[in-house]
């Protein structure tokens, strides 16, 4: 694994508005805490979601980039990038891929942490098309596009982007997680990142509870103890 010394840079990709405050919220807000720099890439504007559906889908989309915004706020981020795809229709492309991409050379980032390309059977809530697809898209996009400065040059050509090797890739939602990071400090922050979405959590009741009850489950797991809170990756070397 890569020293924490040597992560500067992180990328987070993400398909949906909340993805990201689900999965690695707690870990980005220690990541924020000491200086590192990170940047939310949503391949979707989660337009198709939501509890409430008094409003169209231009109006869900506009309102979770605002809920996002905020949750990105919460824990310590304020680059947040938008590619516009329409939510629940997301296919690993060469489209998609290029896009990534282009981000990586953009943001050079030493990690990348995004959802894992495999369907959980042991846990399905992860296992949305749209992360599978936005999973497989980045790890491509990671290994070989964006160190390959023959693949899509016009990004290389018309941008300037020269070519970047992201030296690890962290997965979250799998089934094999082998990386626990311990979020205790900063579960208020991941729980705030969370409520910020109100659009698709306000209705739940006992969301508070049922998120500490889920992290914390997972900090027992890890081997961190009760009264802990714990974020779960698969470790992918990429150097």
């Amino acid at each position: 694994m890569l020293p924490e010394s040597e992560i500067n840079r992180v990328l987070v990709v993400s398909a949906h508005p909340d993805d990201a405050d689900f999965g690695s919220a707690g870990t980005i807000a220690l990541f924020a805490d000491r200086g590192v720099e990170v940047t939310y890439l949503l391949v979707t504007d989660g337009d198709a979601g939501g509890n409430e559906r008094t409003l169209d889908n231009s109006g869900m989309a506009e309102l979770r980039r605002t809920e996002q915004l905020a949750a990105a706020k919460a824990v310590g981020v304020s680059d947040v990038r938008f590619l516009g795809y329409s939510d629940g229709q997301v296919t690993p492309t060469l489209e998609l891929r290029r896009d990534i991409a282009r981000v990586i050379r953009q943001v050079k980032p030493d990690l990348v942490i995004t959802h894992h390309p495999d369907r959980n059977y042991q846990f399905i809530a992860p296992s949305h098309p749209d992360h599978r697809a936005v999973g497989g898209a980045a790890l491509d996009a990671v290994y070989p596009d964006a160190r390959n400065p023959y693949a899509f040059p016009e990004l290389l050509k018309d941008e300037g982007l020269e070519a970047w090797t992201v030296r690890e890739v962290w997965l979250n939602g799998g089934p094999t997680p082998d990386h626990w990071v311990d979020i205790t400090a900063s579960m208020d922050r991941k729980l705030a990142a969370l409520q910020s979405h109100v659009s698709q959590v306000a209705h739940v009741e006992g969301f508070a509870d049922f998120v500490k009850s889920r992290f914390g489950a997972w900090a027992e797991q890890a081997g961190f103890g009760e009264g802990r809170y714990a974020e779960g990756f698969q470790v992918v070397p990429t150097a």
